[in-house]
């Protein structure tokens, strides 16, 4: 029996063939990289923000960091603070951090901020202070966006810009989402009990899919 023996055409495409498998399994393992390094077993998360941080329109144990806490088996710690601008939040966003080490906060500030038609620019230089100190510290974040006025609308343009320049996971719509539906609300901008239930689900679940949480 003659031994098989490929020609110059044949040996081609044989290499094109090949070439193209290894190039498509190496484009499939970078893809599967998450942006999240998983918490350790201790991990402690922080969630900062304003009202909708500190659960007005529940009870304390009813926040949306109650339910994620639960929900994580970490501990979520509460530094939310009703009525609070992006200003006010800089102001003390370092010493919460060194005061609570956390590896993950969830930042969603700048509701009072677009409420009190205060300058979306400045907002977003606010946050981005906040984004920094985090990253100095080297702790993960999660970017919350809150909707531009009035509060029924997407999510104002300045969180997809921090977000797209700071490589950071983003919830976009969340918030937007859970403001539409009359059932989950307490008042105008609040939620109750289930809606802070459903945003603590929410944001369990894009910890989960992008690495942070097994």
């Amino acid at each position: 029996m003659r031994p098989f023996i490929f020609e110059g055409s044949m040996m081609r495409k044989y290499l094109y063939f090949a070439l193209t498998i290894l190039i498509s399994s190496i484009s499939l393992t970078g893809c599967s990289k998450k942006p999240y390094t998983p918490l350790s077993p201790n991990a402690t998360i922080l969630a900062f923000g304003d009202s909708l941080t500190a659960g007005y329109g529940t009870t304390p144990e009813n926040s949306y960091p109650s339910a994620l806490a639960k929900l994580s088996g970490h501990p979520v710690i509460n530094a939310g603070i009703s009525g609070e601008t992006t200003a006010q939040g800089l102001a003390r966003f370092a010493t919460v951090l060194d005061q609570t080490k956390p590896e993950l906060v969830i930042l969603m500030e700048g509701g009072n901020d677009i409420l009190q038609n205060l300058s979306q620019k400045t907002a977003q230089q606010n946050l981005q202070q906040m984004i920094d100190l985090a990253k100095l510290r080297k702790i993960q974040i999660l970017l919350v966006a809150v909707p531009a006025k009035s509060f029924f609308s997407s999510s104002a343009d300045f969180y997809e810009q921090l977000a797209e320049q700071n490589k950071l996971v983003l919830d976009d719509s969340t918030i937007a989402k859970l403001m539409k539906n009359p059932q989950f609300k307490s008042d105008y901008v609040h939620y109750n009990q289930q809606g802070y239930a459903k945003m603590a689900e929410h944001f369990y679940d894009e910890l989960k899919d992008n690495g942070a949480l097994k």
